[in-house]
């Protein structure tokens, strides 16, 4: 069973959000291990990139930050290898086709497995081009991460059947960013999803509140929360880590 599958086995699992270099790698390295002290089961890595298309302002100010601040992708793996010292949390990096793609599709993925990554989300990329990223992945170790939107309906059995790790259930249409409503259906697509996997499904995209997560949580697996972190570490700069674990504890508490 793949680390990422573990993150899933304890009750349902917390999955924060960071940018790596937000504001710099030695405060990203203090908040990852407040977040996994904090109870997260599992850790998604942004690798900043110019034109995060997916992104709302909160996670575009965060890339933007960490590119001024000069973080590069060889910097961020040096990174996680020293994290990997202290931090056995399962960790996925979550980017753009671009940067794996000119960093090398086969480089990049080999040095996510040498460095301890354990799963790649590419948001920009559909189901129907992940080959191009997918034999590299399997090759190496390292779970393709799939995403399922409320628009997927015709092919949330495709999508579900090749999943691995665990599956990204994007809760809202639009850009990230933190919304005070959430009406999507989850409950129906986790249902379609169980009737073709096992595959544990985690929903994200604009939970802000304990609250919310307690209520998205009933029916999926896991919930995903960046933009509300993200945004704590915007006001916080270096002292953000206390604060950013705490908003994880209650998270983390509200879905039991």
């Amino acid at each position: 069973m793949s680390n990422i599958r573990n993150a899933f086995r304890n009750g349902k699992a917390f999955i924060p959000f960071i940018t790596c270099g937000d504001p710099d790698l030695e405060t990203t390295g203090k908040i990852v291990r407040e977040l996994a002290a904090a109870g997260a089961d599992l850790i998604e890595l942004g690798i900043p990139f110019s034109d995060p298309t997916a992104e709302g302002p909160v996670i575009q100010g965060a890339n933007i930050r960490a590119l001024a601040g000069g973080v590069t992708t060889d910097k961020i793996f040096a990174f996680v290898s020293e994290l990997r010292k202290d931090v056995s949390v399962p960790l996925v990096f979550m980017t753009y086709a671009n940067v794996v793609f000119s960093y090398g599709i086969e480089r990049f993925v080999s040095r996510c497995a040498e460095t301890g990554i354990d799963g790649l989300i590419l948001p920009d990329v559909p189901f129907e081009e992940k080959e191009e990223f997918a034999p590299a992945c399997r090759a190496h170790g390292v779970d393709f991460i799939s995403l399922i939107a409320p628009t997927s309906a015709n092919r949330i059995a495709m999508i579900a059947k090749e999943a691995e790790g665990f599956i990204y259930l994007v809760s809202s249409l639009g850009v990230t960013g933190v919304r005070s409503e959430i009406t999507t259906d989850i409950a129906a697509i986790t249902a379609q999803i169980r009737s073709q996997t096992d595959v544990p499904c985690a929903v994200g995209f604009g939970i802000s509140t304990p609250e919310q997560a307690a209520a998205l949580s009933g029916s999926a697996d896991g919930v995903i929360v960046g933009s509300a972190i993200v945004r704590i570490i915007a006001e916080k700069g270096r002292d953000a880590a206390p604060f950013a674990g705490d908003l994880v504890r209650r998270m983390k508490q509200a879905i039991g």
